[in-house]
Formats: C-alpha cells, sequence, structure tokens
C-alpha cells in the first residue's frame, strides 16, 4: 500500500503555481502584440522593402539592392557601435535622416548594434561611395548612403535621386 501526506504549504504552492500559470495564459492570449520594434513599411517598383531577418552577408546585399544599389565585391568594414542615450546636435541631424526614411535611432539609446559599410559601385558621380547599415537584432534601424569626402553628402536608403551634381 502506499501513503502519500500532502502538507499545507504544499498545496499552497501548487494553487500558487496554478494561479501563475493561469494568468500568464491569459496575458498571452488577452494583450495586444507588442509593437516596439516596428519597422518603416515602404514599396519600391511595387515590392514591398524588407527591415527584418537581416543577418548574414548576402542578406545585407540583398537589402541594399532592394533600393537599386550595387555593392561591390570587398568585404565589409564591421564594428559594434553604441547609440547615445542622449543625442547631440550631430546625431540628433542624423537621427533625422533616419526618420526621413521611417526609421528611428532615439528607441535605441543605449543599445549596442552592428555597423557595416559597404561600397556602393554604381553611384554616378564617379567618387567612393558607402552604404552604412546599423543593424540590431537582426532589423535594420538605421543607415545612409554617403560620400567618403570630408564634407560629403548622406542620403537615405531611397536617395539614388536625391545625389548631387558632379558640376
Amino acid at each position: 500500500m502506499f501513503i502519500y501526506a500532502v502538507k499545507g504549504s504544499t498545496l499552497k504552492f501548487t494553487a500558487a503555481l496554478i494561479l501563475s500559470l493561469a494568468v500568464l495564459v491569459l496575458l498571452v492570449i488577452f494583450l495586444p502584440a507588442y509593437d516596439g520594434d516596428a519597422l518603416p513599411t515602404l514599396s519600391i517598383d511595387g515590392k514591398e522593402v524588407t527591415f527584418h531577418n537581416i543577418r548574414t552577408d548576402k542578406e545585407r546585399r540583398d537589402f541594399l539592392t532592394q533600393f537599386g544599389w550595387t555593392v561591390s565585391d570587398k568585404e565589409p568594414f564591421y564594428e559594434e557601435v553604441s547609440i547615445p542615450k542622449e543625442f547631440d546636435s550631430v546625431f540628433a541631424a542624423y537621427n533625422d535622416l533616419q526618420k526621413s526614411q521611417g526609421l528611428d535611432l532615439s528607441r535605441y539609446g543605449g543599445k549596442i548594434c552592428h555597423h557595416y559599410r559597404y561600397e556602393i559601385t554604381n553611384f554616378d558621380t564617379g567618387e567612393t561611395v558607402y552604404a552604412n547599415l546599423l543593424i540590431y537584432r537582426g532589423r535594420v534601424i538605421g543607415g545612409d548612403i554617403s560620400s567618403a569626402k570630408m564634407n560629403g553628402f548622406s542620403l537615405p536608403f531611397t536617395g539614388k535621386d536625391k545625389a548631387p551634381s558632379t558640376e
């Protein structure tokens, strides 16, 4: 014969565990999905541009191709960068560029992200131009197309038509 004794504290623990699981299930079912990492919706030539699941070199190159850019076969420059919690005037201006393309770096203040820089080969001015990508958890959270010159330009990803003239 098998006898099992249950103490009052065991019953309280079991009841608390069951109640906690029930509350968790109800929260998952009834709370709306958190949209804290919303990405811009953008379409080019009728195709929707993808800003997420950008984890490999091929996916980064494909991301830039969506905007009509051709990327050099050279290995990209890579570094980890920290997004500041408070923006100075230079970073605030850069974030304004990000906002113009539906992105916002202020939500990532204090986070470490991945910076990749690719050389663009189909920019018509003949100068060295780079595509910069800021990626956090597989999502493009910022970036630009910029000149390598000291006082060069910085454009959004769709900025091919806004490039400065060579005259």
